[in-house]
């Protein structure tokens, strides 16, 4: 009985070594891991780098590879648990529409007339039907489907190179025809800005320069003139300090002292 319990101890123990070393070997695996700012100070495009890379075999060739021009990402959700659009389960499908270069035919009119009449027929007129069916019943005119298709005809949307669909893409707004700078109607009536006056962040503009993303990027009241008959100020509808030269001169001192200048040339 005790050369049993020595033998199932020393069983016990050498397990416990295994479970130590790989312990140790995962511990030493985790300190000879790059932290994701020490990656991102190594490579030329840290914008590339993903909370996962670091766990790579060769992360800086990861990372290399991803900033290559025309790479094609990996899908998102590839590392979800769940299957792929399982999202989508119970969200209706909206009908098809027919694109509008052929909806502009009247088709679907003709189409819808047509259907009614078939279903006010009664049941021999509809066997009659059968036996001896009507031809021409969607009248409509050649040359309208034929510039509807070869003058009217507009391409779909297609997506570009590398760009995989994921859930929800479709609900996300599409910024292409958005332009930096200039405020829409209903962006000026949510934030309730008089037709014409100064946005809400100009003041802080003023303050502390233009966005960074966009430096050379034209905003009225800070790098570009004012509408006409507005007014430089802080009362309702004023524009904010008013800008200067590198001597801080305002534009009408501006105006006055190269109005002296041409003078003084002019005497000379």
């Amino acid at each position: 009985g005790a050369e049993e319990e020595e033998a199932a101890a020393a069983e016990e123990e050498e397990g416990g070594g295994e479970a130590a070393n790989e312990v140790g070997k995962k511990a030493k695996r985790r300190l000879k891991r790059l932290s994701i700012a020490e990656l991102k100070q190594l490579v030329s495009k840290p914008e590339v780098i993903e909370p996962w890379d670091v766990t790579s075999a060769d992360p800086r060739l990861l990372v290399n590879l991803k900033s290559l021009r025309n790479t094609v990402p990996v899908p998102r959700h590839w590392s979800q648990k769940r299957k792929f659009l399982q999202g989508k389960r119970g969200v209706e499908k909206p009908p098809f529409a027919l694109p509008e270069f052929i909806a502009a035919t009247g088709i679907e009119k003709i189409r819808a007339s047509v259907m009614e009449k078939e279903n006010a027929k009664k049941l021999k007129g509809k066997m009659k039907e059968r036996v001896q069916p009507k031809m021409g019943k969607i009248d409509i005119d050649y040359q309208v489907l034929h510039d509807a298709f070869f003058k009217f005809q507009s391409k779909p949307r297609l997506s570009r190179f590398g760009d995989t669909y994921y859930e929800g893409k479709e609900h996300e707004v599409q910024l292409r025809q958005k332009k930096p700078g200039v405020a829409s109607d209903e962006l000026q009536k949510a934030l309730g800005m008089e037709l014409g006056g100064p946005p809400p962040w100009l003041i802080n503009m003023q303050r502390y320069g233009p966005p960074p993303s966009y430096p050379n990027l034209k905003i009225a009241g800070l790098n570009a003139p004012i509408p006409e008959g507005a007014t430089y100020g802080y009362h309702p509808g004023g524009w904010g300090k008013p800008p200067v030269d590198e001597f801080g001169r305002g534009p009408a001192e501006i105006g006055t002292r190269s109005g002296r200048d041409r003078d003084e040339i002019g005497t000379r």
